[in-house]
């Protein structure tokens, strides 16, 4: 497992017990300097805008800003999205900087919550690594060498502050 490797302290790439191929490895990051927080606009395209105003209550929008997949829109919608490396992830990221079971958002009414699986590079939210954050809107999500930006629906804006 993932965990076993880092408490080993093995550095450089990491294999899973008896896996075999790149789809089961994931790939550290040098330093957490390399990670520096520089904080993306939060500037929309008309189209991103109005798809983050048909929002219904209780759901939200990521918007990947940059990595493989800048550009896509993912759809918060359930009370558990799994995101990670692993094709059954319902946020799939194809990539080594990414751990299989990276992290989870989870939704308690209209609130939004990063939660980290013990993920290899960790994740991020507004340049801090953290075990778990509240999202609010136009929060910085870093996964991997993903960055993307959450935006609640505009119909719940005001029911979660941050602080």
């Amino acid at each position: 497992m993932e965990e076993n490797a880092r408490d080993a302290g093995v550095s450089g790439i990491r294999r899973d017990a008896g896996s075999a191929g790149s789809a089961d490895t994931t790939q550290t990051f040098g330093h957490d300097s390399d990670l520096s927080f520089v904080p993306f606009g939060t500037d929309l395209t008309d189209v991103e805008r109005e798809a983050i105003d048909a929002l219904p209550s209780r759901a939200a929008l990521l918007l990947v800003r940059s990595g493989p997949t800048a550009g896509a829109r993912y759809l918060l919608d359930t009370d558990v999205t799994t995101v990670g490396r692993h094709p059954e992830a319902d946020i799939f990221f194809d990539d080594v900087t990414v751990s299989r079971r990276h992290a989870e958002i989870t939704r308690t009414g209209a609130v939004f919550e990063l939660v980290d699986q013990r993920s290899l590079n960790g994740s991020y939210v507004n340049g801090e690594r953290v075990d778990r954050a509240v999202l609010v809107d136009g929060s910085e999500v870093r996964i991997g060498k993903f960055r993307l930006n959450f935006f609640a629906s505009p119909v719940d804006r005001g029911q979660v502050t941050s602080g």
